[in-house]
């Protein structure tokens, strides 16, 4: 005890002190390298001219839009729909900032007297046609515009008050858009002066004789350059290598296909199970409980059936079994179970009242039968969905949805009698989303369709397989941990190495490799010449190497050096052609000095740099209609696509074609600008403002 009293008596502060600097270090680390560290505490997945995108906004963006995309695909959202929806999020971020700042710096607004119009002037905006289009007529009915404002005040449930304001909104956004673009588009002038001389232009072409040096009669042995050189001629012409950020990466894939082993053992399963479908009495619970292709209770048309081998499966008697058959990696036995004839195609339009949110079912019950009472009565089916279905993505178009029996609808009662109804059936119905009031509009291309059931299973790979394909990319990995060993050990085994290349910081996709979101990740997160571990894709393994880091802005040399060192070479031997001819007194001085032959091109024209005789050569075309040679002189050394051309016109005839009225051409080619101006004016405004996408560091 005296000992630990001397330690407390002597060394208290400054256990004390060391106590405390732990603490202290303790805090640091955890806020500059920890999960909620400092520097790594953003949230914000992108700016746009200093405005933020938080995260938590992102996530809610892209729910919206998927949202949106699940209702227009009913069989439910994949990873590329997924992908597409973050896009979608994204680019209306763009949208929203840039214009909007575009709209206030100009000024740009919609008064309440421009909606009005724009819902019931004499020129409606196209969403309003979109909405209020009467289904009989297939126009647009402006009663109906007023028969929906004036059941707003009526609507008790405020539905049809927030489907108002949300089209109002949507409306309001489009004027303000146009009004923009009609902005610039009054900015659009072509001067008569300048079509005038178009026209001069154009009015003659040119018989010419020319002798062409080819570069390729210089060997390119013999013309050396040097990386000053090729840096220099990119800095000359930096447009044609500007880039945006990507990486590139070399990968070696491991796959993991099947052995003859393990298609036998898939093999062997699928006849016992086969055995079995031929007796069962619940074909529908069998399949679904053995197969990867789940049971379809539905007829497929005999003209849109696309299984392997479909006329032998179409032309089963019902009952028979045919197989087994390989579908690419699966495989399956078919069961023809019915045939019958029905239409290929229904159109039908229907109200929902729905029991999901709460209502009560004898609510919704006296609701739908309230809205059939009216629609037999003569009331306006589409005004109708407008103002009860609880359908919000049929709203727009009537409540109307046209199938197929392949069709991925969600409402079996509903699809059934799409097809087994007549035209101009109605039904209320009730079903687990609630209740429905549907009418079939229209049927067509009878035929016969079958209902089989398909017993399918793909062959995979086993686990000893699959693993022995874990533990060779593993073993390479863990030997080839740098790049001069990952190459060395590729060259020296003979293995086949791959490349992706371009890959973009939200690539979800790598061809040859399919969705590889994590190797995108770590292609951004690696210094370059590193070494990834073991990546595990559907059916593969894969080890890579970062072998390139490209920033926005100038192409490194080393991506472009042999496009670059050829336009180098070739403006070399330019140098040397032109110097060796100097300023020839004729044609004929020029083919001798050089070797070459004199040439002829006839209908030459200042507006085609196509040559029929040369190539692309649009120096020379220019220079043939050259004032200060005209016909009298022989033209000085032209540095041209393919070689260096000395010519001299023999004669000008009037062009074939008449001249065109200069207000025609001033009309055409603004006309032309306007149309580009649709699609990429917000392009440039997007190029024009700081964007900053941090989006792959949350992705």
């Amino acid at each position: 005890m005296s000992v630990i009293q001397k330690i407390r008596d002597k060394y208290a502060i400054t256990i004390v002190v060391v106590i405390c600097l732990a603490i202290v270090s303790f805090l640091l680390q955890d806020a500059f390298f920890g999960r909620g560290s400092l520097s790594q505490g953003s949230n914000t997945v992108g700016k746009v001219n200093g405005q933020e995108l938080d995260r938590s906004e992102y996530d809610q963006r892209i729910k919206n839009e998927e949202e949106n995309l699940r209702q227009q695909s009913p069989g439910g959202l994949n990873d590329q729909t997924r992908q597409y929806a973050q896009e979608l999020a994204w680019n209306r971020f763009l949208n929203e900032q840039i214009m909007t700042a575009q709209f206030e710096k100009l000024g740009v607004e919609v008064t309440e007297a421009e909606k009005v119009d724009q819902f019931f002037g004499k020129h409606p905006n196209p969403i309003v046609v979109q909405y209020f289009t009467n289904p009989q007529t297939g126009q647009f009915d402006p009663a109906l515009v007023k028969q929906a404002y004036s059941n707003v005040s009526q609507d008790k449930t405020g539905r049809m008050r927030e489907m108002v304001r949300q089209l109002e909104d949507a409306v309001a956004k489009t004027q303000q858009q146009q009004k923009y673009q009609n902005l610039i588009k009054q900015g659009v002038y072509y001067p008569k002066w300048l079509a005038d001389q178009q026209q001069k232009d154009n009015a003659q072409t040119a018989t010419v004789s020319y002798v062409n040096v080819p570069y390729a009669s210089i060997a390119d042995s013999t013309i050396q350059v040097t990386d000053a050189e090729l840096n220099k001629f990119i800095q000359d012409h930096k447009e044609l290598f500007k880039v945006e950020e990507s990486r590139k990466v070399e990968y070696l894939s491991f796959d993991a296909l099947p052995s003859a082993a393990d298609t036998a053992a898939a093999m062997k399963l699928m006849v016992e199970l086969k055995a079995e479908m031929d007796t069962t009495k619940d074909i529908a619970g069998f399949i679904n409980r053995n197969s990867e292709m789940k049971f379809f209770d539905g007829y497929v048309p005999k003209s849109s059936s696309m299984v392997p081998h479909k006329d032998s499966v179409v032309d089963l008697p019902i009952g028979a079994i045919f197989g087994p058959y390989y579908d690419g990696n699966t495989v399956a036995f078919a069961k023809m179970l019915d045939r019958k004839t029905m239409p290929d195609t229904a159109k039908i339009r229907f109200v929902l009242v729905s029991t999901q949110q709460g209502l009560a079912d004898s609510i919704a019950k006296r609701r739908i039968d309230s809205v059939e009472t009216a629609v037999k009565g003569g009331a306006d089916f589409a005004t109708m969905v407008a103002m009860y279905s609880d359908d919000e993505s049929s709203k727009a178009n009537g409540g109307e949805y046209e199938l197929t029996p392949t069709t991925n609808f969600p409402v079996k009662e509903v699809k059934d009698f799409a097809f087994d109804g007549s035209k101009g059936q109605s039904k209320v119905m009730k079903t687990p989303y609630g209740y429905f009031l549907v009418q079939v509009m229209e049927q067509k291309n009878f035929g016969p369709a079958v209902k089989v059931a398909y017993l399918a299973k793909t062959v995979d790979a086993s686990k000893e397989t699959d693993g022995k394909a874990y533990a060779e990319a593993n073993e390479f990995a863990g030997k080839n941990n740098s790049q001069v060993a990952f190459d060395k050990t590729i060259q020296k085994d003979g293995l086949n190495k791959r490349i992706a290349d371009n890959i973009r910081p939200m690539d979800f996709v790598i061809p040859g490799i399919g969705q590889a979101r994590e190797l995108v990740r770590w292609a951004y997160e690696a210094k370059k010449g590193d070494v990834s571990t073991v990546f595990s894709f559907e059916n593969k393994y894969v080890v890579a190497v970062l072998t390139s880091i490209r920033k926005e802005g100038l192409a490194p040399l080393e991506d472009v050096k042999p496009q670059v060192t050829a336009e180098v070479k070739k403006n070399k031997k330019a140098a040397q052609i032109i110097a060796k001819l100097q300023t020839p007194a004729s044609l004929d001085a020029a083919a001798k000095t050089t070797s070459q032959p004199v040439l002829h091109a006839e209908g030459v024209t200042f507006a085609t740099p196509f040559i029929a005789s040369m190539g692309f050569e649009p120096r020379v075309a220019g220079a043939a209609f050259n004032k200060a040679w005209g016909t009298a002189k022989v033209s000085a050394p032209i540095e041209g696509n393919g070689g260096v051309f000395v010519i001299k016109v023999d004669a000008y005839q009037p062009a074939a074609q008449p001249a065109q009225d200069l207000a025609t051409m001033q009309a055409a080619y603004e006309q032309g600008i306007k149309s580009m101006l649709d699609n990429q004016l917000f392009e440039v405004l997007k190029k024009k403002s700081k964007v900053e996408d941090n989006r792959f560091k949350f992705f």
